[in-house]
């Protein structure tokens, strides 16, 4: 039933009334508002100027009963537009509008006008005006009291009212379900009591609450609070934890001013920051790519610094170089460098063979796995040299000496993930060369590393292995195995098929004693798509603050709810469904990927239709369709390439400057819209949907061309170039495509390729033949 309501209240233009009743039903007794329709619409200029126009005096009704009746004759769209047009470019013409629209509606979309008037004259500076709407707001919308109370409670504090301030604020930390607002508001509250002169209340108030704060403010907030209450040292400490822990934040700056202030203040007495926090600030700036503040840092802690700290900072410093890519210069350093503490020394081994690989130095890589080896053979820089020196060799298919590399890293690091890895290299080097070690290498790989990302790869050779053998109830034992527990991935697909060819089989005692091993620790205990109250009420929320155009509020609580107090679910539909309707499908799909993370491990019946439409949509399907169907395409092919290669945002471009909605170099663009017949071209037009596409899809076709029509090597061409792709295919006898694909040396080729043959494996199963009976409105070009 709740599947059925949810599917309804998606696309149903219709249903515009029903969200009308029941939002007016939720401003007297405090039910659930119905979902927000996401019918098309017009301009948003155009809805704006039309609803000042069409906006009439209502009578408001009196009593629960006529409220439930009441239907306002603004429509959520109209007010929605026009709210949103105003959140964009808030004129003065468009807050007449708004208030003419407040004025005119009694229902709970005029109470809405009255808070995004209220929010935007707050961010004004018209703090009268917006206490004055969100009074009004707090007394009638008691859903949002925890928001109406930050804003109110800012508005007062500027207006001078700190006590005012005081008193609407403790509502947020007070409000259940738990407030997403908390931080701010406590802030808030915090300059109050200092305006107040009561700097020790702020201080209580900080701490009580400190373990509910957004970090670095919430330091921030209390550093601020006990210096006004004359605690330089707790001030410095707080100050501290913010400059070390989070050099990269806003609140860095105000740290390191006011660090220094204290240590002047304080002098001996200033509380002295622990090393391994310097050392771990310098890292932090390093992994930021703040190389000439990473520099000065670790050259300051190498002088303050003593014993493996220093030792530590010694190496990291040299590394900084290693990262502008001085590498010559960086390997002499660490070569010459004499460090005392084993690890450090480690680590200072495994960056000289790192070093080495990048200027295809192999006496470097093994005079620093030799000394690793021989010195520190528990520490994981050695796992991480195996492994890099093994890797130095699978690009060049030299197996020979891979395998040696490999196999050390295994046999030293059974519990590592990196130890999986490498043995899974050992494993496959035997598969391909059909040796008899080939079924216990395989099946050694899901005993002890029963969490490895390859445990679907080594079952589906173990069954194409038994299949080979005639033993088909083993076979079919491997391959169901791997459906049951990788139901979304490209070895799940490859798996289906084979089973669509066999007929009911009894399952085999033996391999299923091997199965029970595998873990899935990415898979969910219970549904993530549980209806309970606290995802009503948070869905509630977010689509109340989303239609008064408050929509980084409304992203704000459906992601707070999904990480604190609900199963996500429900509340990443909400939430890519919002984005998708503003026009942002990507960001939509990022949304499902953060708060549902195992997301892929769920069967497609475990989650609602609408959901898995959501994480593999398909804007701009009339024109995809158009030009991957003219250059003889399968258009579910296309979808499942652009989702990988862009999730659908047109101005995605990447690292090696690659644009649009199928990643075209400026290059490419130029030589073939030569031929397809686009005029004075410039790299700006790659962001049309139209001109990608047509460009795109010409140019898959090419590529698909070149490898007689196969789509293994193909896409791999596609991401990492014809040139080494055919070399690839010269390393074996591939007796099948999987069998080239897992040979793939690039991690991130080989995935690209299982991932968009996997997605289009999805595409197809919703969008196929087999569902367009439900899917009208679908063909779109724009996303909606």
């Amino acid at each position: 039933m709740m599947r059925h309501f949810w599917e309804l209240s998606i696309r149903g233009r219709w249903f515009r009334a029903a969200v009308a009743a029941a939002l007016a039903v939720l401003l007297v007794v405090g039910t659930a508002p119905a979902e927000a329709a996401r019918g098309k619409q017009k301009r948003p200029a155009a809805r704006a100027k039309a609803a000042s126009k069409k906006a009439k005096p209502k009578a408001s009704a009196s009593g629960a009963a006529k409220t439930a009746k009441a239907v306002p004759r603004r429509l959520p769209g109209d007010f929605e537009d026009l709210a949103r047009v105003y959140r964009a470019t808030p004129t003065p013409q468009g807050r007449a509008a708004l208030m003419d629209y407040a004025l005119r509606n009694k229902d709970v979309f005029g109470v809405l006008a009255r808070l995004t008037l209220g929010v935007t004259d707050l961010e004004q500076g018209r703090h009268a005006d917006a206490a004055a709407h969100l009074e009004m707001v707090r007394a009638k919308l008691p859903q949002l009291d925890d928001y109406t109370g930050l804003w109110l409670g800012t508005a007062r504090l500027e207006q001078g009212d700190a006590p005012g301030a005081v008193r609407v604020l403790e509502a947020v930390w007070k409000h259940t379900p738990a407030s997403p607002v908390v931080t701010p508001a406590l802030g808030t509250a915090a300059r109050a009591y200092a305006l107040l002169g009561q700097p020790g209340s702020a201080v209580a108030l900080l701490v009580k609450h400190r373990d509910r704060l957004a970090q670095p403010k919430g330091d921030a907030a209390l550093a601020g609070a006990l210096e006004a209450a004359q605690d330089p040292a707790g001030a410095a400490a707080a100050w501290q934890r913010v400059y070390y822990g989070y050099p990269n934040s806003a609140e860095a700056a105000d740290a390191t001013a006011a660090l220094e202030r204290l240590r002047e203040r304080l002098g001996a007495a200033y509380p002295p920051p622990l090393p391994g926090a310097m050392l771990a600030r310098a890292d932090k700036l390093l992994a930021a790519k703040r190389y000439d503040a990473a520099r000065r840092e670790y050259q300051t802690l190498t002088t303050v610094l003593t014993g493996a700290n220093r030792d530590l900072a010694q190496v990291r410093l040299i590394r900084v170089d290693f990262e502008e890519r001085s590498t010559a210069a960086a390997l002499r350093r660490w070569k010459s460098l004499e460090v005392s503490d084993p690890e450090a020394d480690a680590e200072r081994l495994f960056w000289i063979s790192a070093a080495g690989r990048r200027l295809e130095d192999d006496s470097d890589i093994e005079y620093a796995v030799d000394l690793l080896n021989r010195k520190h053979s528990a520490s994981k820089h050695r796992l991480s040299a195996l492994v890099a020196a093994g890797n130095r060799w699978l690009v060049e298919n030299g197996h020979e000496r891979y395998e040696n590399y490999y196999r050390a890293a295994a046999e030293g690091f059974p519990g590592e993930e990196d130890g999986a890895y490498a043995h899974w290299k050992v494993a496959w080097r035997h598969y391909l060369e059909r040796s008899t070690e080939a079924g216990p290498e395989l099946e050694r790989h899901l005993r002890d590393w029963p969490s490895s990302d390859k445990a679907s790869a080594a079952m589906y050779y173990l069954g194409r292995m038994a299949e080979e053998r005639g033993q088909k109830g083993k076979a079919a034992t491997w391959f169901s195995g791997i459906v049951e527990r990788f139901p979304n991935s490209y070895y799940a697909m490859l798996s289906r098929e084979k089973l669509a060819s066999m007929s009911r089989i009894r399952p085999d005692a033996e391999v299923q004693a091997v199965l029970e091993r595998v873990k899935t620790p990415k898979r969910f205990e219970t549904s993530p798509f549980e209806n309970t109250a606290a995802v009503r009420q948070r869905s509630e929320r977010a689509r109340l603050l989303s239609t008064a155009g408050l929509d980084e509020w409304a992203e704000g609580e459906l992601r707070f709810g999904a990480k604190n107090d609900c199963p996500p679910g429900l509340l990443a539909m909400e939430l890519a469904a919002l984005l998708s309707k503003r026009g942002v499908p990507d960001e939509g799909i990022r949304a499902i990927k953060t708060m549902v993370p195992g997301y892929l491990y769920l069967p497609m019946d475990a989650a609602p239709p609408e959901f898995w439409r959501l994480a593999f949509p398909m804007p701009y399907r009339n024109v995809l369709e158009t030009y991957a169907r003219g250059n003889g395409l399968d258009p579910f092919q296309v979808a499942a390439l652009i989702r990988q290669e862009s999730e659908f945002n047109p101005r995605a471009v990447s690292r090696a400057k690659a644009y649009g909605l199928t990643q075209v170099l400026p290059s490419t663009g130029r030589q073939l819209s030569r031929r397809l017949g686009i005029r004075r071209f410039t790299t700006s037009l790659l962001y049309q949907p139209d001109v990608n596409l047509k460009i795109g899809s010409y140019y898959l076709r090419s590529v698909l061309d070149q490898y007689n029509g196969r789509w293994e090597p193909a896409l791999a061409s596609y991401n990492a170039g014809k040139t080494r792709v055919d070399r690839w295919l010269s390393w074996g006898n591939f007796r099948e495509p999987s069998e080239f694909v897992e040979t793939i040396p690039f991690t991130e080729t080989r995935e690209y390729v299982q991932i968009v043959l996997r997605n289009a494996d999805i595409y197809r199963k919703l969008y196929g033949p087999s569902t367009l009976a439900g899917q009208a409105g679908e063909g779109r070009d724009t996303p909606q």
